[in-house]
C-alpha cells in the first residue's frame, strides 16, 4: 500500500481516500454498491489511486469528479469510464484557463513529493467522459442512489452528491473547513450563495468536504451562507473584495 494514501472508512461500503502529504489535504470517496462502485474524485495525480480503490473494491468503478481542477481529476487517467458536468467539458479539451506551468507549481507547492514522482510528466487529465451530468440527475450503483446537485460558484460546473438514504452531502470544494477560494475569475460569488442555499436546504446528517479536516458538521453550512447573505447585503459578495475570516472557514472574493 502506498504511503501517499491515508484510507478512512465511513461505514462498511464507503471509504475516503486522503492525500495528507499535500497542503490541500485532498480526499477522494469511494461509494461500492452492489452494482458497482463510484469515485467522487481522483485526487492530484501525484500517486497512483487506481491501486488503493481496487483493494476496496471488486465492482466496475465511475469516477465523477465535483469539478475539473487539477487536484480532483488528477486519477481520471486510470478509469476511462468517467462523468463530468456540462458546463465544464471544455475545460476537458484543452480550454482549463491555467497554464500547464501554473498548474505544475500548485502541484508541488508545500508537498511531500514521493520519491519517483516526475513532474516533467504531470499534465491535466484531458479526456471524453463517458456520461455528461446535469442538476438532479441520479447515479444508481445497486443498493445506493446518488443525486447530482449542480452548485456553482467555486466553478461553473461544480456539482455536490447527495445520498439522502444515508443522509451524505458530498460537498466538494464549496464547502470545507479553511479559506473557501472565490478569487479566480472563472468563480462566481453571487452563484456561491445560490449554492449554499441550495444544499443548506437539504436534510443533510453528514458532510464530507474535498479538503482539509473530516470533522465538520452540517451546520456550517448554514452558517456559511448566513454569512456570505450579509457580505452580499453589504454590497461585498464581489471579486476583489477581500477575504473574510469566520474562525473555523474564511472566504477569498
Amino acid at each position: 500500500m502506498s504511503d501517499w494514501f491515508t484510507i478512512d472508512k465511513i461505514d462498511p461500503e464507503t471509504y475516503i481516500i486522503s492525500e495528507y502529504r499535500h497542503w490541500e489535504e485532498t480526499h477522494a470517496y469511494l461509494l461500492n454498491g452492489t452494482e458497482r462502485s463510484l469515485l467522487i474524485d481522483t485526487g492530484l495525480g501525484i500517486s497512483n489511486i487506481y491501486d488503493e480503490v481496487t483493494r476496496l473494491t471488486d465492482k466496475p468503478v465511475t469516477a465523477v469528479a465535483t469539478h475539473i481542477h487539477w487536484d480532483h481529476i488528477g486519477g481520471h487517467r486510470y478509469f476511462p469510464d468517467f462523468y463530468a458536468h456540462e458546463e465544464e467539458l471544455n475545460w476537458l479539451n484543452g480550454e482549463f484557463p491555467l497554464s500547464d506551468e501554473v498548474i505544475k507549481k500548485m502541484v508541488i507547492d508545500r508537498c511531500d513529493l514521493p520519491e519517483n514522482f516526475d513532474l516533467n510528466k504531470y499534465e491535466l487529465f484531458q479526456g471524453t467522459p463517458t456520461k455528461v451530468l446535469r442538476d438532479n440527475d441520479k447515479i444508481d450503483i445497486g443498493g445506493r442512489v446518488i443525486e447530482v446537485l449542480h452548485t456553482p460558484g467555486h466553478s461553473p460546473g461544480h456539482m455536490c452528491f447527495c445520498e439522502s438514504g444515508r443522509g451524505y452531502l458530498f460537498t466538494g470544494d464549496l464547502v470545507y473547513k479553511d479559506t473557501l477560494f472565490a478569487y479566480y475569475p472563472s468563480t462566481d460569488p453571487a452563484a456561491y450563495l445560490a449554492s449554499l442555499k441550495k444544499i443548506a436546504a437539504l436534510d443533510a446528517k453528514k458532510v464530507f468536504p474535498a479538503h482539509h479536516s473530516l470533522d465538520i458538521q452540517p451546520e456550517i453550512v448554514v452558517r456559511m451562507r448566513d454569512e456570505l447573505q450579509k457580505l452580499q447585503e453589504l454590497g461585498k459578495l464581489c471579486h476583489g473584495s477581500g477575504t473574510y475570516d469566520y474562525g473555523d472557514w474564511a472566504i477569498w472574493l
